[in-house]
């Protein structure tokens, strides 16, 4: 953990509507003696020489995934960030809520920090920014705790990126889910997992499969609950995210502004609630998994896909928590195996959502994972 700054540590004082409603402005000196002090008062509290008892009077509940955060801080504007995150979503488990505290500090840091360093051990997370940013996750307990200078909050992207969802997702994963690297839709009821590494057309194609009438759930990231009977994934359908090419597939995007986003790429982000056209839906059950294998030419094709090939590349993104939390979500990951596992191989857009919706149709309601392989062209 970095070692607490020589400066004093103080709420924000109302620099760009940051402040805090009360008058009160708590210090937190960092010599041998510090203490917590109430300025206004001018009389010393109890000891609290690392900040354990800061105060964070703003608190709000949000349901991200469909699970409850609490999140309690001195500043609003961590609550906005927080509401334009998870706005959408609404309470659907009824699992203890996960606890977020973060404190902002006046007089740390005059621009925002880099991307920070993650490291862990056992069931401890540190995200490290600067000195004057960072956090520590408690995966056991479902806690974080996050101290951020005021430079970090005033660029929003950041925030909600870097110590938002970062902290948040990571407790919830640890406690109720398992990560996977894909795309979800589904069609006539029955989920696919769009499967692939980075560029392997993930976004596009689930963007392809929502505009002719599939529901969306996911472009990126999704996660199967541990511990149903069924296999259902979560995922966040109410944010689009495209790298500038993909202007090319969809003219219509060049209407959009093009946006650098905080891993620095240049990319699209797109709002599903402004594309009224577009189901959405943030969970769905599970009935393939398909593995992008895009080409330059010729037709759309479904074969067989070995479904230890398929459990290797899966189990990349498990590599985090405590021994048991990892055993638990490459379990899952094996009872997800149960479904149909399949390689579409592609090089448009159109015949590869054609081929998706015969494999549907094909196969009914049936769970059998002999779906025989089609071709589009």
């Amino acid at each position: 953990m970095p070692a607490l700054p020589s400066a004093p540590l103080q709420q924000p004082k109302g620099k760009n509507g940051m402040a805090d409603s009360r008058e009160d402005r708590f210090v937190i000196g960092v010599g041998a003696s510090s203490e917590l002090a109430s300025s206004r008062e001018g009389i010393s509290a109890h000891p609290d020489p690392i900040g354990c008892d800061f105060n964070l009077p703003l608190k709000a509940v949000f349901y991200p995934l469909g699970f409850a955060v609490e999140i309690s801080t001195n500043c609003p504007e961590v609550l906005a960030a927080a509401e334009q995150n998870w706005k959408s979503f609404d309470k659907v488990y009824s699992a203890p809520p996960v606890q977020v505290r973060i404190a902002v500090i006046e007089g740390q840091g005059t621009y925002c920090p880099p991307p920070p360093n993650c490291r862990g051990q056992r069931n401890l997370v540190l995200f490290v920014a600067s000195p004057y940013d960072f956090a520590v996750c408690d995966l056991t307990t479902g806690f974080a705790s996050c101290w951020l200078s005021v430079a970090a909050v005033e660029n929003a992207a950041y925030l909600r990126y870097h110590f938002l969802d970062a902290t948040v997702l990571l407790l919830i994963e640890a406690l109720y889910l398992t990560p996977i690297h894909a795309a979800c839709v589904a069609f006539q009821g029955r989920g696919l997992l769009l499967c692939g590494d980075s560029g392997a057309g993930k976004s596009s194609l689930s963007f392809a499969c929502a505009r002719r009438g599939w529901t969306f759930v996911s472009d990126d990231a999704n996660f199967l609950v541990r511990g149903g009977q069924q296999r259902i994934v979560v995922g966040n359908p109410y944010h689009l995210h495209f790298r500038e090419s993909a202007t090319e597939l969809f003219p219509d995007l060049k209407a959009h502004c093009l946006t650098p986003r905080i891993n620095g790429e240049i990319a699209i982000e797109l709002a599903t609630s402004n594309m009224p056209k577009i189901l959405t839906c943030p969970q769905a059950p599970v009935d393939f998994l398909i593995f992008l294998n895009r080409g330059r030419s010729g037709p759309a094709s479904l074969r067989p896909f070995s479904k230890e090939r398929a459990l290797v590349r899966l189990e990349q993104v498990i590599c985090y928590g405590e021994q048991h939390v990892r055993d638990e979500q490459r379990s899952s990951l094996r009872d997800l195996l149960r479904a149909a596992v399949l390689e579409l191989r592609y090089s448009d857009l159109h015949s590869a959502v054609d081929c998706l919706e015969a494999l549907v149709r094909a196969g009914g309601r049936s769970r059998t994972t002999e779906i025989p392989s089609c071709t589009s062209g």
